[in-house]
């Protein structure tokens, strides 16, 4: 997972809601001013028909990051929003989780959650931006304003009362949508110096599922890994390590030969609703194709006991040894036993994962190869969109946002542009993009005709949710180890 400088790095269901919006898109100028920024405690926004909630980093246990939901942001109202600034204590570089109509402190809010850098974990009125709680772990004087850093985005339990988020120490908690009161706090790490908690955190069947990966520079030892806790008790039930992977337990890092294989990227673990089954990508590391799985698509069972396939690009060893991973970017589900793998390399993969299965080893044999959409390195996390017979697929790097269509098996380019961006969302037929450099992007999602260009400041890896009638985004980089930072939400007047 080196990173050379690191280089900071539904359409509704029903296809009318897409025409309309194309047409939509179609009377309106090809980029819109930015909308000006509000600084104020803004009254409550108008919501769409039906309350949801956005429980976990995209949208859904696959990550697709389309909501199949009206949202109540439209191509005909986008450029009605109005900005507020949230000021925070940290900066989170990741993004919100959303939960409608719930009750905190013994009154009912909607609530945006979000997790710093350092592991605070704040609850925030949707309407107001007004701060509801804040949970500070121990020992945060100890890492704040050091290296020690998480981006993890937290997650929701379906109870409505609770959610799981991860900080620097190595820990994940659950917490109290009532008061960020801990019911548990349990390690997924021996060495929280060396493997940092990067990915988003994922949850099925009572269990949260969460993965490893290491800091900027992969001081060794440490090994990626996929944890699995059980969301009532806390107990860690299952670990699989992608070196050593014949030893089913936390490891001391230092006791396995081997280092790195991070699991860093922005999904984390992606998990097949229909099996439970969790897919994930590794880092720079060793590929024997037995017990050692660096630079890997890797799909486990829902315990994270048994691998049951994987896949490694023929060039192994070579992206190892240049720093081009396929790690920095998690696989993408895009149904029908299709499954898309991107990395450092400027390359998107279409793997048919039925040639894939098993445990033993499976090298090269892709597909499809297509190029990320400025030919550049895919840090971010892809949406997948299901819309009647087509499947969409939304990607952007640090030079370029793109959308292809799946048919016949293969990727076909529908639109691409030169504009960078973190994981896009996409939703009422729109593309959300943010761009790292300042800017919250939204194109049409069947013609890429950009429809309003939000104003917002940098950052890094942070990207948006959009629901209820709302948009909130946090800005600011990790790698500035700032204690401070700011979430934008945008609202329907």
């Amino acid at each position: 997972m080196k990173l050379r400088a690191e280089r900071s790095s539904r359409l509704q269901a029903g296809w009318l809601v897409l025409a309309v919006a194309l047409l939509g898109a179609a009377q309106v100028p090809g980029c819109r001013s930015a909308l000006p920024a509000s600084t104020g405690g803004l009254g409550g926004g108008r919501h769409a028909s039906d309350p949801h909630d956005w429980v976990r980093f995209g949208w859904d246990v696959g990550r697709s990051s389309a909501p199949a939901v009206d949202m109540g942001v439209t191509a005909a109202n986008v450029d009605s929003l109005v900005r507020q600034q949230v000021s925070l204590d940290g900066t989170v570089d990741a993004s919100a989780i959303y939960l409608h109509g719930v009750t905190v402190k013994g009154a009912t809010h909607d609530v945006f959650f979000v997790t710093t850098t350092y592991g605070k974990t704040i609850a925030l009125d949707a309407d107001s931006g007004t701060v509801l709680w804040e949970y500070t772990p121990p020992g945060y004087a100890g890492w704040a304003g050091t290296a020690q850093i998480t981006t993890a985005t937290p997650v929701a339990d379906p109870d409505r009362a609770h959610l799981y988020a991860a900080a620097p120490d190595g820990r994940i908690r659950k917490l109290a949508v009532a008061d960020g009161s801990v019911s548990w706090a349990t390690a997924i790490t021996l060495l929280p110096s060396r493997e940092k908690i990067a990915s988003s955190l994922n949850y099925l069947g009572g269990r949260v599922v969460a993965t490893t990966g290491g800091y900027i520079g992969d001081a060794p030892p440490y090994q990626g890994h996929v944890a699995i806790l059980d969301a009532a008790t806390g107990q860690l039930l299952h670990v699989w390590n992608a070196l050593c992977s014949d030893t089913l337990r936390l490891l001391v890092p230092s006791g396995c030969a081997q280092s790195d294989a991070a699991i860093w990227g922005r999904a984390g673990a992606v998990i097949d609703s229909a099996t439970g089954d969790i897919y994930v990508a590794t880092g720079n590391a060793l590929w024997d194709g037995l017990t050692n799985w660096g630079d890997a698509t890797l799909e486990l069972n829902a315990d994270a006991t048994a691998l049951l396939g994987n896949y490694t690009p023929s060039n192994t060893a070579q992206l190892d040894a240049t720093d081009a991973d396929i790690g920095s970017t998690s696989p993408v589900l895009l149904g029908g036993g299709l499954v898309v793998q991107g990395g450092k390399d400027g390359n998107i993969r279409l793997l048919d994962w039925a040639s894939m299965a098993g445990a033993a080893p499976h090298k090269g044999g892709e597909a499809q190869l297509v190029s990320t959409p400025s030919g550049t390195d895919l840090f971010t996390a892809p949406a997948v969109l299901k819309g009647g017979a087509t499947t969409w697929l939304f990607a952007a790097d640090n030079g370029g946002t793109a959308a292809w269509t799946l048919s016949g098996g293969q990727l076909a380019q529908a639109w691409k542009n030169g504009n960078g961006g973190t994981s896009p969302v996409v939703v009422d037929g729109l593309v959300f993009v943010y761009g790292p450099g300042g800017g919250l992007r939204v194109y049409d999602a069947l013609s890429g005709n950009q429809v309003a260009n939000l104003a917002c400041g940098r950052g890094h890896w942070n990207s948006p949710i959009v629901v209820d009638g709302r948009i909130a985004l946090p800005e600011g980089n990790a790698n500035n180890h700032a204690t401070s930072g700011v979430l934008d939400i945008w609202r329907l007047p």
